[in-house]
């Protein structure tokens, strides 16, 4: 049994994670620290284990194997490296750190702590990415010129029911957070977009207050490719209903997906049958073991996550990119970011 402790409930998620941590039949929660006492105090009770005050504390105890961090963003830094250097492995909420070079130096400790982190990384597990990522690499698009992609809810917006929004006021803080909707739902669609297209030589982004929030409530990142490609990332907390919606467009061929309907389709010049001539409904989608799953599987087998961790690390390069192209104006070149 992997025992492990819950590292604050900040995030809207950690609820979520401990969830995950108390169904799985090879996990147990033993232990919380929150950098809030009162609600850490809290979580504990709700889930009668100990509540530490002090993370070293906690960090000491040989009994815990591994730990959940749902820290403030601009406390991953710190906490994971003291978690990695205690010896406990880490799954986390992305992003893994504001800057490029706060997460590398968090990946080499865990490197040379030999622990096993894994970042939340849900989207791409799912059978919809699984199976366009196998239709890309097949060829039926051809050569890929756009991927766009976008994801908005409601969050932000001030409502009878909810006077200050529906998302918690700290996802305000920009100290906290280091971005709002492209740094929280906007991970997605960036980290999706890296995956079908790759690394792209520069981003320039643009950032909406709405709401006049000290973080912004809608964001639109363009990434640019050496080959011509465009990526186009939108993400909003503004929008009176969820969307996500996911373009694949080639030379050859295009991929949708909508949330509305649940649904991706495929048009291709290279499909033959209705595929060639409308778009088909695609059947096969073979969705994989969740982030959190595979965290385990890692622990338990002493493997490395070492795609998912790839990916978190280009997430973190594209987030600082987008963040600096929004303040100064400016496209950035992921080359000049500071390592």
């Amino acid at each position: 049994m992997i025992k492990i402790a819950m590292l604050s409930f900040w995030h809207v998620h950690a609820n979520d994670y401990a969830r995950l941590a108390i169904d799985h039949p090879d996990t147990e929660i033993v232990a919380v620290w929150d950098e809030i006492q009162e609600r850490g105090r809290g979580k504990a009770k709700e889930l009668g284990v100990p509540f530490y005050v002090n993370l070293e504390e906690l960090l000491r105890n040989p009994v815990i194997d591994a730990v959940i961090v749902g820290t403030p963003t601009n406390r991953h830094h710190d906490v994971i490296i003291a978690a990695a250097k205690a010896g406990k492995h880490i799954f986390t909420e992305k992003v893994l750190a504001t800057t490029t070079k706060a997460c590398k130096e968090i990946l080499a400790v865990v490197e040379e702590a030999g622990i096993k982190l894994t970042v939340s990384l849900p989207r791409l597990y799912m059978g919809f990415t699984q199976a366009a990522l196998t239709l890309i690499r097949k060829g039926y698009l051809g050569t890929l010129t756009t991927v766009r992609m976008r994801l908005a809810h409601q969050g932000a917006l001030r409502t009878e029911k909810n006077p200050d929004g529906a998302l918690p006021a700290h996802f305000f803080n920009s100290e906290q957070t280091g971005g709002g909707a492209l740094m929280d739902l906007g991970c997605h669609p960036m980290y999706l977009t890296r995956l079908f297209l790759g690394l792209p030589e520069s981003v320039s982004a643009s950032f909406g207050y709405i709401t006049g929030r000290e973080v912004e409530d809608s964001a639109v990142a363009t990434l640019r490719y050496p080959t011509g490609a465009l990526g186009i990332v939108e993400a909003g907390f503004v929008n009176s209903y969820s969307q996500f919606d996911i373009e694949v467009q080639g030379t050859a061929g295009s991929i949708m997906y909508a949330r509305t309907d649940d649904k991706l389709r495929i048009r291709s010049s290279k499909m033959s049958g209705e595929a060639a001539t409308g778009w088909q409904e695609v059947t096969d989608l073979p969705k994989l073991p969740s982030a959190f799953e595979q965290w385990i599987s890692h622990i338990q087998l002493g493997t490395t996550a070492s795609e998912n961790l790839e990916l978190a690390y280009d997430l973190t390069r594209l987030m600082e990119a987008s963040t600096l192209s929004a303040r100064y104006s400016a496209v950035i070149k992921l080359s000049d970011l500071s390592e």
